[in-house]
């Protein structure tokens, strides 16, 4: 496995690998790896034949007073993950590589990056599009495996892929949990042991959500407020948004009358959380 730091020197690898007829699978990630991480890679390696990871904590994604100094950062320990999962290569730029002086361009994916997650922190998801079309224009992936979890993320990239005419495929992979349901975080690692067990309020919320649609409830109201009643008994558990959204819109739903997203962050502590699920309309 290599490890690469400058983007010329990763676009000339890219072209070589591509030249040889090599298939490119792309996983652009944060660092601070995890299962649910290497869960995308082995998925990246299932359908390449050359798998490439990017390793950046992009400080243009993170918002005046959130962690982007905190975000815990350990490259070494990363690839030795990556190198047992049967990764190629790895990318790991500097900030001043990825925003050299006089950078001014940002992308914006208007109507979706402003919901949700985008209501709380502003200029995030511009941040997410923006670092992600620099890392395909360096990597020139066939496709890329983004996670579920993320899935605001997932469904901007989506749209500015389609939008830009990228032409690079966009693979989803499902979440991993923890055994007690918690979904896979780098955060997870901010929660005390209390805190830890209380978010698994935003598990049992889901869950609860999904049992009840599954009964025949479509009134999306009577979701949010039970999983909004879950999530309040717990103490140190706070939550910004619960809502069912539309899967393509993010737009509020009323009634369910067609595949839905049971949608939520909750802070848990300091500590700020997401998840998902998504409610399927059979028939």
């Amino acid at each position: 496995m290599k490890v690469v730091r400058d983007a010329a020197a990763m676009r000339a690898l890219s072209e070589e690998r591509r030249l040889r007829g090599d298939r490119i699978g792309f996983v652009p990630t944060m660092g601070a790896l995890h299962e649910g991480h290497l869960s995308l890679v082995r998925l990246a390696r299932s359908g390449a034949t050359c798998v490439v990871v990017s390793i950046f904590v992009n400080p243009t994604q993170f918002g005046p007073g959130e962690d982007f100094e905190l975000y815990p950062r350990d490259v070494e320990r990363d690839c030795d993950l990556l190198d047992e999962v049967g990764c190629d290569l790895v990318f790991a730029p500097t900030v001043e590589g990825m925003y050299p002086e006089g950078h001014r361009t940002e992308v914006s994916v208007t109507g979706l990056s402003d919901r949700l997650c985008g209501r709380f922190r502003p200029g995030h998801f511009n941040g997410v599009a923006t670092v992600v079309l620099k890392l395909f224009n360096v990597v020139r992936p066939d496709f890329a495996v983004f996670g579920q979890k993320d899935v605001q993320q997932l469904i901007v990239i989506r749209r500015m892929v389609e939008d830009l005419d990228l032409g690079v495929e966009i693979v989803a992979g499902p979440t991993i949990r923890e055994t007690d349901g918690l979904a896979a975080s780098s955060r997870n690692l901010y929660l005390s042991g209390t805190e830890r067990r209380q978010a698994t309020c935003l598990h049992r919320a889901l869950r609860q959500a999904e049992t009840l649609f599954r009964s025949g409830e479509r009134r999306a109201g009577v979701l949010v407020d039970e999983m909004r009643r879950i999530i309040e008994a717990e103490p140190s558990a706070k939550p910004e948004y619960v809502s069912i959204v539309d899967p393509s819109s993010l737009e509020d739903l009323d009634m369910i009358s067609r595949d839905a997203l049971a949608v939520l962050a909750v802070r848990v502590g300091r500590t700020r959380l997401i998840d998902n699920v998504r409610l399927m309309v059979e028939g």
